[in-house]
């Protein structure tokens, strides 16, 4: 006990400057990564997989075999107009359709199989009936992520538009004079003849968050991780005898228990993944018994959310052993600050710049939400994300393994052992 007034040390200076570096650091970089990762989506776009299927059948114009919609597919194909932004995949219905419904394309245009025969039949002088406007089909996937469904739309669209306005000045040109023949309104259907339909590529059900609860699901995981590992942490110091426990305005403190740190660790570690298996459960339980969430394959997503919530959390838990008192930023950083902006959930990892598309190559929030993606929306499919997503976290559990012990073994074999509540009490320093 001293009679140092505890207001007296908001004089030190070494207070002020550390805690404004750091909470200073901790908000420039929240901004960085959470901004700067989406500032300007569209332009950062590149290589964005959208689908070009040609179904048209062509038609036998004056003798002569014209197919029409193989002549837009390779224009656009070959259009500089998107850039790099777009990487245009030909493929056929059947596989535009299974890579919709694996999350690997963002949309798709589609021309249909009567293409040609309804835009060819615009230039009749003397129809029989009126004729049918030839259509082409976007094709949109939310289930891959809103504003990247959002960037495909636009770009087909655009590229839909651009081969209607150019199909025009064909047909115009192939009439030639005998366009006067036609009726003023067949001549304006003439210049612009193709419709443009939107329609959803991979249909989700109604309570899918629009594409967004796997994201929402998987973020719940990791946070629910990630503090477990901190109260487990606490917890755990607390039987020890190694800090105190305040319940309110008791203060509670255990004989010691002196336990090396790799033990610590070790005990801590067992906890998070026995209570996992109740975290987990409840994370489920809370979603799809209680807020009704569109889910199947329930083992499987009630399994791969136990295994992420207990990798999550030994993960965190070798940072706080490691670094210690600051290791509660350092997981706020690894496993919210860099992981969000990079899960590739709401903007697209194509269209990030290209550090934060380095992040998202190991970042846990990504693998996590890529399975669970697959179990939501792609019917569990390997290849949909579900086997990256296992590869991904049994690869960070044994890096946080390997990291974890070897460190705090090192630690203990160079006697930095942890320094107990139950010191002797020596001279209180005087802030400065």
């Amino acid at each position: 006990m001293t009679g140092i007034p505890p207001f007296r040390v908001l004089r030190a200076k070494p207070l002020w400057i550390a805690n404004g570096l750091i909470t200073g650091v901790l908000a420039l970089m929240f901004a960085v990564f959470y901004v700067g990762a989406n500032v300007d989506p569209a332009d950062h776009l590149t290589q964005l997989p959208v689908g070009l299927v040609d179904a048209d059948k062509g038609a036998a114009v004056a003798g002569k075999q014209v197919d029409l919609g193989a002549q837009i597919t390779e224009s656009i194909k070959k259009s500089t107009a998107s850039g790099d932004k777009i990487d245009w995949k030909v493929m056929d219905e059947k596989e535009v359709k299974e890579e919709l419904g694996k999350g690997k394309l963002f949309g798709a245009l589609v021309v249909p199989a009567d293409f040609t025969t309804s835009a060819t039949a615009l230039t009749a002088t003397a129809p029989t009936a009126t004729p049918a406007r030839p259509t082409l089909t976007v094709l949109t996937n939310q289930s891959a992520g809103s504003i990247g469904s959002g960037l495909a739309r636009t770009a087909t669209t655009r590229a839909a538009e651009n081969a209607s306005l150019q199909l025009g000045k064909e047909l115009t040109a192939r009439i030639g004079t005998a366009q006067a023949q036609l009726p003023a309104a067949a001549r304006v259907l003439l210049a612009d003849p193709a419709a443009v339909t939107v329609e959803d590529g991979h249909p989700l059900d109604s309570h899918s968050g629009l594409g967004l609860t796997a994201f929402y699901y998987a973020l719940t995981l990791v946070v629910v991780g990630m503090l477990s590992a901190n109260v487990i942490s606490g917890q755990v110091d607390h039987v020890l005898g190694y800090t105190h426990n305040d319940m309110g305005p008791r203060r509670l403190h255990r004989p010691l228990i002196r336990a090396t740190r790799v033990q610590t660790l070790a005990i801590s570690s067992i906890l998070m993944a026995a209570l996992s298996l109740l975290t987990g459960t409840l994370v489920m339980a809370g979603a799809v018994g209680i807020m009704g969430m569109d889910a199947s394959h329930l083992p499987l997503l009630w399994l791969y959310s136990v295994c992420a919530v207990a990798v999550t959390g030994i993960g965190a838990l070798t940072l706080l052993a490691v670094f210690g008192t600051p290791g509660m930023l350092v997981v706020t950083l690894v496993f919210i600050g860099m992981a969000v902006p990079t899960a590739g959930a709401t903007t697209p990892i194509e269209a990030l710049p290209g550090f934060y598309r380095f992040l998202a190559e190991f970042e846990p929030l990504r693998q996590i939400t890529g399975g669970i993606r697959s179990i939501l929306y792609y019917d569990a499919q390997g290849d949909a994300g579900l086997t990256r997503g296992w590869v991904m976290m049994a690869a960070g559990l044994v890096a946080a393994v390997l990291f974890g012990f070897g460190v705090l073994g090192w630690y203990d074999r160079k006697g930095l052992h942890r320094i107990p509540v139950e010191t002797t009490p020596g001279r209180t320093a005087v802030p400065a």
